[in-house]
């Protein structure tokens, strides 16, 4: 081992994908001196291909890809598809049915990672970003009071030691040093599930406009992701639960046919399809225990942001979308602190509260709508059958999967919001019931109907108007008693006017 070698920043980011370069950028952009590191050589794989409007439409803006991630070529998407729950008939939403998304920026894209986040990284290098690959971190400086810098090895295995303001741990599930903030990481009682994924080439499309949705399928044992990446290449997957662990043991491959040979929809859209057995999609990948939250976000000189905070569930493709919104939050707070306007504990108290909030929503509504694809014996269906929708505003479903979402914050036992889960899953039950009776073309309107998410619409509109106007969108009334709001450029926290 060699003599440690020292430097300082003002920000050290360990990690390079989306939550990384944003946050690594939009700190960049202030002017602050920021190292960033991540393990890997890019490109490099990496799951989570589809996105939301607000991530393409909002933060891609704010950090200037926005263009770039036009002319990549991506599947672009309109909507979603699901064959969920007791209807055998499929149906579908468009993004443009909400009125906050509608227009030029009601679409998003499946993306293949490899590309997407090598555009964000290279982004990042563009604005000023020091990007270190093939490099591991090792552990935080502990300087007792608070996080001093972080030590990490380089390709070649030589040590090193950053003295830096703040440490942020961008590097994702597997992150090596989130344990510096403190506190434990707190696996989800619901969300008990197994991941199964791997690549095909000519799979079937789903009629137009929905040909680039992705495409979720219910089975008895879970349900499948159908992500189409390009007219040839589609991601699939399979979400199974810890009941039905054993149909996921032995070869990998295996277990996936015959897992796509239980969900009828999957295996007609396949039927002309050939697995990918070489290169980055060659491999039929499994992942578990991937529903989580820490008890803390942060301490003084660290913050954790994305899935190192935090990770839901893929079933409405929300991991890019809270990666890259924790990551304009902790940049915000990174940036005020550094200008020394507020102090760094009500700081990052502002950042933690708005995303265990954001990240609160996506787990309640989730959970119900799991609740939905359960037996006909189950409280959701048991609510369809005997409940009629009551009218509500245009506008939850749809922003909840666009991304411009905001909700109450997260508990992560199941008991604790299971009166709350009960009314919701009956309102959706509702919605889906009157979608398989009026025959709408999008199976739009009715859904839409449902009150669950009635307030998420503001942080990602929120977004995407600071990126198109430049400033934040009338942020005079903090989110919470005594909290922060965005300052008109949306780059720092400040205190509001009295």
């Amino acid at each position: 081992m060699t003599t440690p070698e020292h430097e300082n920043v003002d920000v050290v980011v360990v990690g390079g994908g989306p939550a990384g370069s944003t946050v690594a950028t939009l700190v960049a952009n202030q002017g602050h001196r920021v190292l960033l590191i991540d393990k890997e050589t890019f490109p490099r794989y990496q799951i989570g291909e589809s996105l939301l409007p607000s991530t393409i439409h909002g933060i891609c803006a704010l950090l200037g890809v926005s263009e770039e991630v036009a002319d990549a070529g991506f599947m672009r998407k309109h909507g979603g598809t699901f064959r969920w729950g007791a209807s055998p008939e499929p149906w579908s939403f468009s993004f443009a049915v909400s009125p906050r998304i509608a227009g030029p920026t009601s679409h998003a894209y499946q993306v293949e990672r490899m590309k997407f986040d090598e555009i964000l990284l290279n982004n990042a290098r563009r604005k000023g970003v020091e990007v270190r690959e093939g490099c591991s971190a090792l552990e935080v400086i502990d300087g007792g009071q608070r996080v001093e810098g972080l030590v990490y090895t380089d390709r070649e295995g030589t040590r090193h030691e950053v003295r830096s303001t703040f440490v942020v741990d961008a590097s994702g599930n597997k992150s090596r040093i989130h344990q510096g903030v403190g506190g434990t990481r707190t696996y989800s009682d619901f969300f008990q599930n197994i991941a199964l994924f791997g690549y095909f080439t000519g799979g079937d499309r789903l009629p137009e406009p929905s040909a680039g949705n992705i495409f979720c399928a219910a089975f008895d044992e879970g349900w499948f992701w159908y992500i189409p990446l390009s007219d040839q290449l589609t991601s699939v997957g399979a979400v199974v639960n810890r009941d039905s662990a054993a149909e996921v043991q032995g070869d990998p491959r295996q277990a996936l046919a015959r897992l796509v040979d239980k969900c009828e929809p999957i295996r007609d859209m396949l039927k002309n399809a050939t697995p990918v057995t070489e290169g980055p999609y060659g491999q039929v990948r499994v992942r578990k225990d991937y529903s989580y939250i820490n008890t803390r976000f942060w301490r003084e000189g660290m913050v954790l942001v994305g899935d190192a905070a935090c990770f839901v569930d893929p079933v409405f493709s929300s991991g890019v979308h809270l990666a890259t919104y924790s990551a304009m939050l902790a940049a915000r707070s990174v940036n005020t602190v550094l200008d020394g306007l507020v102090d760094q504990e009500r700081s990052f108290q502002e950042y933690e509260a708005r995303y265990r909030r954001e990240y609160g929503l996506f787990y309640e509504f989730l959970m119900s709508f799991y609740d939905m694809n359960a037996d006909d014996a189950s409280y959701y269906w048991q609510a369809k059958k005997v409940t009629r929708c009551a009218d509500s505003e245009l506008e939850s479903f749809v922003g909840l999967v666009g991304g411009v979402a905001s909700g109450e914050g997260a508990v992560l036992g199941a008991e604790s919001v299971r009166g709350k889960v009960a009314a919701a899953s009956g309102e959706l039950a509702c919605s889906a019931a009157a979608v398989g009776a009026d025959g709408a073309v999008d199976g739009a309107t009715p859904l839409f109907q449902s009150s669950i998410v009635s307030d998420v619409m503001r942080e990602g509109s929120r977004t995407q108007v600071q990126a198109l106007f430049g400033e934040a969108l009338g942020d005079t009334v903090p989110m919470f008693p005594g909290g922060l709001v965005p300052t008109a450029d949306g780059s720092r926290w400040a205190v509001p006017e009295e």
